[in-house]
């Protein structure tokens, strides 16, 4: 019984300390990461260390930042639904293979219409499948 009391004592000194420095998530792996910023999983295209990422806040407002171009859009989510509306896209000085790609990744973002999430990954499917990566640290 007493090494039990300790295994417990340390199992939630262990957790406090976690939680204090950020290491636990607010949020269940399962749900969709408003409040989070992502990066997408892709390569940065030649001449750039660039690489897409969003950041979704509590209402589904999001920044996103692509090779070249930035801009604002929105998600909804019901279930594992999505959809993503795209807002105003800044038109940057961006060479024509940067700013082709940005256009056609804000086309597959428009496109996706279901998501899913595992531990660190999100995963938008529709036409194109996106996967980011959830920047946790």
């Amino acid at each position: 019984m007493r090494s039990t009391s300790l295994l417990t004592s340390i199992a939630l000194a262990a957790a406090f300390v976690a939680g204090s420095t950020g290491m636990l998530r607010a949020q269940p792996a399962g749900e969709f990461p408003f409040g989070l910023e992502m990066t997408l999983e892709a390569a940065p295209k030649p001449g750039s260390k660039r690489i897409p990422n969003i950041e979704i806040d509590d209402k589904g407002e999001a920044r996103v930042e692509l090779w070249c171009k930035g801009g604002t859009g929105q998600f909804s989510v019901a279930g594992n639904t999505v959809i993503f509306v795209p807002g105003s896209i800044d038109n940057r000085a961006c060479p024509p293979d940067r700013a082709q790609a940005d256009d056609a990744l804000v086309a597959a973002l428009s496109a996706a219409t279901t998501w899913t999430r595992q531990g660190d990954y999100l995963t938008l499917s529709g036409g194109e499948t996106l996967r980011f990566r959830l920047n946790t640290n």
